[in-house]
């Protein structure tokens, strides 16, 4: 059953699951002024999940998706908790998003797609250098690899910027749907995670 599905871990506005839509099945989010083409596979998460994250999320950049604003990023070593929602997708499914999450169309070149499922819990890899192309591995629920992406470098190395209200909003709406859903407890495994990711000259 595992075969080719990961949970995909998110942190920031994809908590929301019609704002992950956009990114499986295409479309525009509400106060975004991007449309996305969706990805390979539109079909939606098999299962969701509320979980606990051990690190703390930060705002850095300007969005070009909410018209200005900081960017939800993902630091796990700086002391948490921090609410998050797992999608159960398909591998092929995650890289797609970590695409669009970089402004890119889906694509089969993606290394994520093969990097989520084959790389141990406590795995940290970059295969570039954008803001969303850092792997974290941060565990396994029921053999299944728990995965997300945020930047190659901490809270601490950048400088923090303010989100806009449109993206506020859908994090306070993927907040209450965390909260809706069942909760499983927190994910501790993340604070193993190596310091220091392979650069994106080490990508596979």
């Amino acid at each position: 059953m595992s075969q080719g599905l990961v949970w995909y871990v998110s942190y920031g506005s994809n908590m929301h699951r019609d704002r992950l839509a956009c990114y499986l099945q295409g479309g525009r989010p509400p106060g975004a002024f991007v449309t996305y083409p969706g990805a390979r596979n539109s079909a939606p998460p098999l299962a969701e999940m509320g979980i606990e994250l051990p690190g703390s999320i930060y705002f850095a950049g300007s969005s070009t998706v909410w018209g200005g604003g900081g960017m939800a990023f993902y630091d796990h070593h700086v002391p948490g908790p921090t609410p998050a929602k797992a999608y159960l997708i398909t591998a092929q499914q995650f890289a797609d998003v970590a695409d669009q999450e970089m402004n890119r169309p889906p694509s089969s070149d993606n290394p994520l797609e093969t990097l989520a499922c084959e790389l141990p819990v406590g795995s940290a890899h970059s295969v570039g250098p954008g803001g969303y192309e850092t792997l974290l591995v941060l565990d396994r629920a029921d053999s299944i690899p728990m995965v997300t992406f945020t930047a190659p470098h901490g809270s601490d190395a950048v400088t923090h910027t303010i989100p806009g209200e449109p993206y506020l909003t859908m994090l306070r709406l993927g907040v209450e749907e965390v909260s809706s859903v069942s909760t499983v407890g927190s994910v501790s495994t993340l604070n193993s995670v190596a310091a220091t990711p392979q650069p994106a000259a080490a990508q596979v």
